[in-house]
C-alpha cells in the first residue's frame, strides 16, 4: 500500500540571479511500513525535502500525497491539523517543552487535538522506549538519548501515517545514536510504522530497507539494502 507519493516536487528560494533551487523536480513513492533513509551532504536539499514531506513548508510546485491526501491542497489551518494527526516529526534537538514532564511531552499532540490519550498505546510506547522510571521527569533531568526517546514517543502517540526523523542522532554520542536507530527500527517492525530518516551517516543508512541519495536537490540514487 502506497503511503507517500511525491510528484515533481520543487522548492526555490530568492529570485532572478539570486534564485536557489533547494529541491529540484523530485518524484518517488514509499510503501506503508518501509524504513527509508534519505542521505546527502550538507546543503544537498535533504532537510528541505523533509520539511516539504512533513507539511512544514510549502513547495514552489509539485505534489505530496500522504495516505492518498494531497496535503498542499489544504489551507494552513487544515494542514496543521493533518500534520498533527498523520505526521510524526523527530528533530535533532528534541524540541521538548521544558516545563512538561515526560508523560506530558509525549501526550502533547493528543492534548493539542483535544483527543483522549489511548492509555494502552501510551503504556506500550513507554515500555518500548524504556521510559517507565522517567514519567515524571522534566527534560533537563534527562540525558540526550532519553530526551530523544521522549520525542520519538511524542511523534508516535497518534499513530501517524508516516514518521519523519531529521538527523535524530546528530546531537548524540555513538552509544545513544545506536539506541535511537534501534528504537526507530523497533517502531518500524513492531508497530508497522513507516519511517523516513534524514541522515548524513552512511552507517545509519545501512540499517534502512532503502536508501535515497540526494545531490544538489535531485535524487541521484534510489536503492534497496
Amino acid at each position: 500500500m502506497e503511503i507517500l507519493k511525491v510528484e515533481n516536487l520543487v522548492k526555490t528560494y530568492g529570485k532572478g540571479d539570486n534564485q536557489v533551487t533547494a529541491v529540484d523536480n523530485i518524484s518517488f513513492s514509499i510503501q506503508k511500513g518501509e524504513f527509508v533513509a534519505i542521505v546527502g551532504a550538507s546543503g544537498s536539499g535533504k532537510s528541505t525535502l523533509l520539511h516539504l514531506l512533513g507539511g512544514v513548508d510549502r513547495p514552489t510546485s509539485g505534489k505530496v500525497y500522504i495516505d492518498g491526501k494531497d496535503i498542499y491542497s489544504l489551507n494552513n489551518d487544515n494542514l496543521a491539523i493533518f500534520r498533527r494527526r498523520q505526521i510524526g516529526i523527530i528533530y535533532q534537538f528534541y524540541n521538548l517543552i521544558p516545563i512538561l514532564n515526560v508523560k506530558e511531552n509525549i501526550t502533547l499532540p493528543c492534548d493539542l487535538d483535544n483527543q483522549n490519550v489511548d492509555d494502552d498505546r501510551l503504556k506500550e510506547l513507554i515500555e518500548t522506549l524504556g521510559l517507565q522510571n522517567r514519567m515524571n521527569h522534566l527534560p533537563n533531568q534527562l540525558s540526550g538519548g532519553q530526551q530523544q526517546r521522549v520525542s520519538i514517543g511524542r511523534a508516535m502517540i497518534n499513530n501517524p501515517a508516516i514518521m519523519l526523523a531529521d538527523e535524530p542522532t546528530g546531537n548524540l554520542d555513538s552509544k545513544a545514536s545506536d539506541e535511537i536507530v534501534s528504537l526507530l527500527r523497533v517502531s518500524n517492525k513492531k508497530f508497522n510504522q513507516t519511517v523516513i530518516i534524514i541522515t548524513h551517516d552512511l552507517e545509519i543508512a545501512k540499517q534502512a530497507d532503502r536508501v535515497i541519495t540526494i545531490e544538489d536537490g535531485k535524487v541521484v540514487k534510489d536503492e534497496r539494502n
